[in-house]
């Protein structure tokens, strides 16, 4: 397997901010779309789109939350969207075609992770659905509007190495594990950008997925104290026991990809710590390994999880 997956050399790394990455780049006149915006490493990435120049749109689930987490941003509007729901997802693209705009950033941030069961829609995984089926909706809808020359981003994480694509039950069925879940709509997303770049690139559209780090952020809202230990995270009084990032590094990966003329010409490609990433070795373990597996940026299982996410949205913009 030949691939592009090979460090550049960016002179960024795992302590710069979103803000340290930006500096210099003027994005007047740039519109930016950003699920989930407003909590978390989106905020931060709202922040610093802004202070650039660009004007952001933040769909959100908790519409009047992200308003006040928003608020005396210049440059930011606000608008409903719910991953989990298709219905949701295509009335906000409708209301964003009809405004007559054109999306030059289009970041897909939102996201779940290590939930209990849960089941949306027709009864699928919450994790698969709202990570990647309700992402991959919506960028399908927006496409007519997504400018020529832009770029989208799509959040993957280090948690796409606890699990390929498990074809032969995709929805857990038959047993549900919430993180080898969260590690399939992980991988998810990475194949997502891989099909999405290939199908994009002659209008010069570009697509990345990237890991942006540990931080602690709600993200991990469903987990217990007592797990969170279990996993070397905190001790018993709520300490951190590892490096995680801040939030405003953690956005930084997210605003490179979307931004850096570093990545001109390039795309596909899975990014951490504002750099391309390396494959991994095969015998990596779990979420202390680096770098992207194999099977997520498979081009045959990108095409394959593209016919598969369209039939099951009844959308597809090819």
């Amino acid at each position: 397997m030949t691939t592009a997956q090979h460090k550049i050399g960016s002179g960024f790394g795992a302590t710069t901010t979103a803000a340290e990455v930006v500096a210099g780049i003027d994005l007047t006149g740039k519109l930016a779309v950003v699920t989930g915006g407003y909590s978390g490493i989106g905020l931060e990435t709202t922040r610093a789109l802004t202070g650039a120049g660009a004007h952001v749109v933040v769909p959100a689930r908790r519409r009047e939350t992200a308003e006040q987490a928003l608020a005396g941003l210049a440059n930011v509007e606000v608008d409903e969207l719910d991953l989990g729901d298709l219905e949701s997802v295509r009335a906000f693209a409708e209301r964003f075609l009809a405004s007559g705009r054109r999306i030059d950033l289009l970041i897909t941030n939102a996201g779940v992770m290590a939930c209990p069961e849960t089941r949306v829609g027709p009864g699928w995984e919450a994790q698969f659905a709202t990570n990647h089926l309700g992402h991959f909706a919506l960028v399908n809808r927006l496409w007519p509007v997504v400018a020529d020359g832009a770029r989208v981003v799509v959040l993957s994480s280090r948690g796409h190495h606890n699990s390929p694509m498990r074809w032969d039950d995709v929805q857990f069925e038959h047993g549900y594990d919430k993180w080898a879940a969260y590690g399939q709509a992980k991988t998810a997303n990475v194949l997502f950008a891989v099909r999405l770049d290939e199908l994009g690139a002659s209008r010069g559209v570009r697509a990345f997925a990237l890991h942006p780090g540990g931080i602690m952020t709600p993200l991990q809202r469903h987990l217990p104290k007592a797990e969170m230990i279990e996993r070397g995270w905190i001790d018993e009084a709520g300490n951190f026991l590892m490096q995680f990032k801040t939030p405003e590094q953690g956005a930084a990966t997210t605003v490179w990809a979307a931004t850096s003329p570093q990545l001109d010409g390039l795309g596909g490609l899975y990014l951490e710590d504002c750099d391309v990433a390396e494959l991994s070795p095969e015998d990596a373990e779990g979420m202390s390994a680096s770098g992207v597996r194999r099977y997520a940026v498979d081009r045959e299982q990108a095409e394959r999880l593209w016919t598969l996410s369209a039939r099951l949205t009844g959308v597809d913009a090819w």
